[in-house]
């Protein structure tokens, strides 16, 4: 790929934190992963992004890695939500 087609994205460190996490329980967890990824060429983008994360984010290799991630998980929330972190879709009703 040349450099001029490349797309950056940005994340806050909080988002990068929890997409890795659920990377992670996607990946390495599921008992559906061909379910949840049914496209082979999906996995390119995917190990490209893991491979960023796995390299930028000391958190994952912390002691206290769940207090950090439930902690960045409710900041996450409140930004998107205002508060109400029992949502689980933007806009939706509580």
């Amino acid at each position: 790929m040349e450099e001029e087609d490349a797309i950056t994205i940005r994340l806050t460190r909080d988002q990068a934190f929890v997409l890795s996490d659920w990377r992670y329980q996607v990946m390495f967890k599921s008992d559906d992963l061909a379910g949840i990824i049914r496209d082979r060429a999906v996995w390119s983008p995917v190990y490209a992004i893991s491979g960023t994360l796995d390299k930028t984010l000391s958190e994952l290799f912390m002691p206290d890695y769940g207090v950090r991630l439930e902690a960045a998980k409710d900041r996450l929330r409140i930004d998107l939500y205002g508060g109400d972190s029992e949502s689980t879709t933007p806009g939706e009703s509580g």
